[in-house]
């Protein structure tokens, strides 16, 4: 087995999990055909290099049990006698988007009733506390709006809200800050507590100690260029990394390997979106920011998300259902997805993007894996055409 193998290999059975029954296997052919969308040269140090930091970010179903198992006995939390804590807690279930909080209480409950022979419809909301579970937090914009209201409209007037995610990036203060002026605002005492199984760096004075993608070198020409160019004039220039300032027990490898995965994933998601032009300018190739940034750049991905704050190139082809360029520069499916709505709106946007120009053509199912390969056609190629031929 050469290294490639090996290093497809190991990063699929990290991954092994990821959307189980919803996706197709995980596969280390999967890796490697993800893989060929980049230089040749690239291929085996960046595949150490996500070998390396999907080991410290990815959080499977078993990591995220075991979080939940240790916390809901944890004293700091729980006190000394967690099941009263769990029977008095009020459980919230207020996400205004996604499915991610109610898959978070669907496991929290199966721990609940593990360790106290207890579910959710037990805990009463009689002590003040209030516990808010989601799987990661980023930019905390998501945990403010579905806590505005809740504080304006049904939060008593004094209470504790314990906030558990799997990660929690530091940048996430500002929203927090904003939770605590709606609170003061609404004239109500409301405390924060967060508890996280991994804390991940992000803010901007701390940038070169920094855990995500935060690019130390832009280079001079091209099309990276030209899309710092874009940010600049608009008032805007990226702010860069200093080398060498990756903290030792980084989910990074190394300097080398951090500078490399930076680099390699900007190229890709600034290709990305010269390809997808309709897509929306906060998806940047760095991953999703509302902040005229190169993009967030997320690494956390657990087993049921990979979040749109991760680049473009790792979301698109490595997890959302497996989109491609294959070394033809043609649009690749690599994997059949089942009832993925953000993959297949990820999927039209481009096809909108592109039919009119004459760009794609989607051939039937292709080998075992239902591969789908879009190439060059005739203008007369529409998108209700295309459309009516996807396998969903």
């Amino acid at each position: 087995m050469s290294t490639m193998e090996q290093l497809a290999a190991s990063i699929a059975a990290t991954a092994a999990d990821y959307r189980k029954g919803e996706l197709g296997p995980f596969t280390a052919e999967h890796v490697t055909q993800w893989a060929a969308q980049f230089d040749k040269k690239d291929r085996p140090p960046l595949l150490a290099e996500m070998d390396h930091v999907l080991k410290k970010t990815y959080f499977s179903e078993a990591a995220v049990t075991d979080f939940l198992l240790s916390l809901a006995k944890e004293p700091k939390l729980a006190g000394n006698t967690p099941a009263a804590f769990w029977k008095g807690a009020g459980v919230l279930d207020i996400q205004l988007g996604g499915n991610s909080q109610k898959e978070m209480l669907e496991r929290f409950e199966t721990v609940l009733k593990q360790q106290f022979g207890m579910g959710l419809e037990d805990c009463k909301a009689t002590s003040g506390n209030f516990v808010y579970l989601d799987d990661a937090i980023f930019t905390g914009n998501r945990v403010r709006r579905d806590l505005e209201p809740w504080i304006n409209n049904t939060a008593p007037h004094k209470a504790t809200v314990h906030i558990i995610v799997n990660a929690l990036h530091a940048g996430s203060y500002y929203a927090a800050q904003q939770v605590d002026k709606a609170a003061k605002a609404a004239g109500k005492d409301i405390t924060l507590t967060w508890w996280r199984a991994k804390s991940v760096e992000n803010r901007k004075f701390y940038r070169n100690q920094s855990e995500v993608l935060w690019p130390s070198e832009i280079p001079d020409g091209g099309p990276v260029a030209a899309y710092a160019k874009t940010l600049s004039d608009a008032g805007y220039p990226p702010e860069k990394r200093a080398k060498g300032g990756t903290p030792q027990d980084s989910v990074f490898s190394d300097e080398e390997g951090r500078a490399l995965i930076e680099r390699v994933f900007l190229e890709s998601g600034v290709r990305i979106r010269s390809i997808c032009p309709y897509l929306k300018e906060s998806a940047r190739p760095l991953g999703f920011s509302l902040l005229k940034t190169l993009g967030f750049g997320a690494t956390v991905v657990t087993y049921r998300n990979c979040p749109n704050n991760c680049p473009l190139a790792l979301g698109d082809a490595m997890f959302w259902g497996g989109f491609s360029w294959n070394s033809g520069n043609e649009f690749v499916m690599l994997r059949p997805t089942i009832g993925r709505k953000s993959v297949l709106s990820t999927f039209l946007i481009f096809c909108f993007s592109n039919v009119l120009s004459g760009l794609l053509f989607i051939h039937p199912p292709l080998q075992k894996r239902r591969s789908l390969t879009l190439i060059g056609v005739p203008h007369a190629i529409r998108y209700k055409k295309i459309c009516s031929m996807l396998p969903w």
